[in-house]
């Protein structure tokens, strides 16, 4: 089966053999473009090219987006589209064998893990190593805490938080916080949230004035 064929699959839903040689070329050849992402050096030059090296590895990149070394990911970002100005702290892990899409202005913790790849339950199915893949959708704006999971096939809503360590299992609406394992509906994000930013210690005027209006 030819590559595009492959690819094809690998974005249907359907179930299918990924053990195809073509692909497994394309594979590496992506990995080591992670592998350069990795190795520039810490520098205000490093800085702009990785956000160049970012551009030539997703498949769709906005402006002031910035990953902290290392990331991996197994399709090199191929599948993957940030807005602008999204900022992912050390070891992020993207399991990118089909679409994850991140809106602006999104901030992901340290050792996030965002997959999309999926194995059959049936032990004789995944004996012989086939697999589907479910897109992974994050809104914009959304705060990703620390070691969280984004399962695939999971649609994260614009401005909500995934509190540290969940395991998200299933769609998170907008404008909420999500914690656990699985991941469930905290609290809605209301207006109070405009007036403290920590356990009821309040956001000083100026703070709001000089960076929300």
């Amino acid at each position: 089966m030819s590559l595009e064929s492959v690819k094809n699959q690998m974005h249907s839903g359907a179930i299918y053999d990924p053990a195809s040689a073509d692909l497994a070329d394309y594979q590496l050849a992506c990995i080591q473009r992670v592998n350069e992402y990795n190795a520039i050096p810490a520098s205000a030059e490093g800085v702009k090219l990785r956000a160049k090296k970012l551009k030539e590895m997703f498949e769709g990149i906005g402006e002031g987006c910035y990953i902290e070394p290392p990331f991996r990911a197994n399709l090199g970002g191929t599948n993957v589209t940030f807005g602008s100005y999204v900022y992912a702290n050390f070891n992020l892990t993207l399991v990118d064998d089909t679409k994850i899409t991140v809106g602006d202005r999104t901030m992901i913790g340290p050792n996030v893990t965002i997959a999309t790849a999926c194995h059959p339950i049936s032990p004789a199915l995944r004996e012989a190593g086939l697999q589907y893949n479910l897109p992974v959708k994050i809104g914009r704006n959304v705060w990703i805490g620390t070691g969280a999971i984004i399962l695939p096939g999971v649609t994260v809503g614009d401005n909500s938080v995934i509190g540290a360590g969940s395991v998200v299992t299933k769609d998170v609406p907008s404008n909420v916080v999500a914690v656990g394992n699985p991941c469930r509906v905290l609290r809605p994000i209301t207006e109070e949230d405009d007036k403290v930013y920590r356990r009821n210690v309040p956001i000083p005027k100026k703070v709001f004035d000089d960076f929300c209006k």
